[in-house]
């Protein structure tokens, strides 16, 4: 009786497949955590880093659900996860970037989105040099929510805090209810610059960084170039840019501040 099932080669190959596929399965496994060991080791050692010209303190804010967290993780680590974890409080990451020729260490808080923490998470706007202003596409109570997002902004942020505008999972084109026109119009009344992104799909996610980084540090050399004509002059020009810098607004008058 002659069984291709019984045949000593078949019983071999069999074995010798199967301990391909374990092998395979163990280095990409491997190959896994050796890189997530590397993300963790980089995220460690940017935290710790004290090397840097700048340090930014940036906030995303928005209605909970618009997709902060999988923004930061995204820009962050390069990652991203459909699953939905509610931001409890407050939370950042650390990440070290190069614009105009200077290295920005930026240190990125992931807000929740729920009114109970309203209390919690507004008490880190002092200090913040810039806001990511977020919202869902594909929500239209998250878009209604940005003008008193921007009121707790003018509210509790210092008076130089620049601001953009995001307008989150655009890759969601089926399920959108808010148009890119709607979206432009209302940055444009904002005065505020305006992108569309997805976390998921990484689109315009780095870009919109950037540009919040690059406004920063334009209005830093604005400011820097007051000083140096202060000091020609003879004016206090330097005090009135240091009091701009570290005062806290003056809720009645908010012209001089387009978030």
């Amino acid at each position: 009786m002659n069984s291709y099932s019984n045949h000593p080669s078949s019983t071999l190959s069999s074995h010798h497949t199967s301990s391909s596929t374990m092998t395979s399965s163990s280095s990409a496994t491997a190959a896994t955590t050796h890189d997530q060991q590397q993300q963790q080791q980089r995220r460690h050692k940017d935290a710790a880093d004290q090397n840097f010209d700048y340090m930014f303190k940036l906030l995303i804010i928005g209605n909970s659900s618009v997709g902060k967290t999988s923004f930061l993780f995204r820009y962050a680590d390069n990652s991203f996860t459909s699953a939905f974890v509610s931001t409890v409080g407050i939370d950042f990451k650390v990440k070290t970037v190069f614009r105009q020729e200077k290295r920005v260490k930026l240190q990125i808080w992931d807000t929740a989105g729920q009114e109970r923490y309203r209390t919690i998470t507004t008490a880190y706007y002092r200090g913040a040099m810039g806001f990511i202003l977020m919202y869902d596409v594909t929500n239209e109570e998250s878009f209604n929510a940005v003008q008193d997002w921007s009121t707790q902004i003018k509210t509790y942020s210092w008076d130089n805090a620049q601001v953009v505008l995001v307008g989150n999972k655009c890759d969601l084109e089926d399920e959108r209810v808010v148009s890119t026109e709607r979206g432009k119009q209302l940055a444009l009344n904002m005065g505020l610059e305006f992108f569309e992104t997805s976390a998921k799909e990484n689109i315009s996610v780095k870009a919109v960084f950037e540009r919040l980084v690059d406004i920063i540090c334009d209005k830093m050399s604005e400011s820097l170039d007051s000083e140096t004509v202060g000091h020609t002059s003879g004016t206090s020009a330097s005090q009135s840019s240091s009091k701009q810098l570290l005062e806290k607004p003056n809720n009645n008058n908010n012209k001089g501040c387009q978030c």
